[in-house]
Parts: C-alpha cells; structure tokens; sequence
C-alpha cells in the first residue's frame, strides 16, 4: 500500500466564486458586443450593397450559421 499524502487547501469559496462570476459576466459583456458589432456590419452591408429583403435574410441566415458552427466547435 502505498502512503498518500493528502493535502487540504482552505480557499475562501466566497471569494472564489465572486472572481468567476465577475470574469462570466465580462466575457458575457464581450460576447455581446462582439454581436453587435457584427449586426451593424452586416447592415452597413446590406445598405451599401442594396441588397434585397430575401438577400439580407440570406445574409442573416448564413451568419447564423456561422454563429452556430462556432457554438459547435467550442463545446
């Protein structure tokens, strides 16, 4: 048998918590701005491009697309 150390760590949980509650809300921030950013993109698009209403929800279907491809791939 082998002799197992077994090390305790007395980490303030309260804290712990708050510091990654803190960085998911950050990151949820990021994420939406990231989003925004993008719509305005693709409108600024579709004005200067003229683009009809069937070709901006085509437009709008494939980044969604893309949206979810990405959501994939990170999971």
């Amino acid at each position: 048998m082998r002799n197992i150390e077994i090390h305790k760590f007395d980490a303030d949980t309260e804290a712990l918590a708050a510091i990654i509650t803190k960085a998911r809300v950050e990151e949820r921030k990021d994420r939406a701005l990231a989003v925004s950013d993008r719509l305005v993109e693709l409108a600024v698009h579709v004005h200067q491009k003229g683009l009809s209403g069937v070709e901006a929800a085509d437009l709008i279907r494939r980044e969604a697309e893309r949206y979810q491809n990405e959501s994939q791939e990170l999971h």
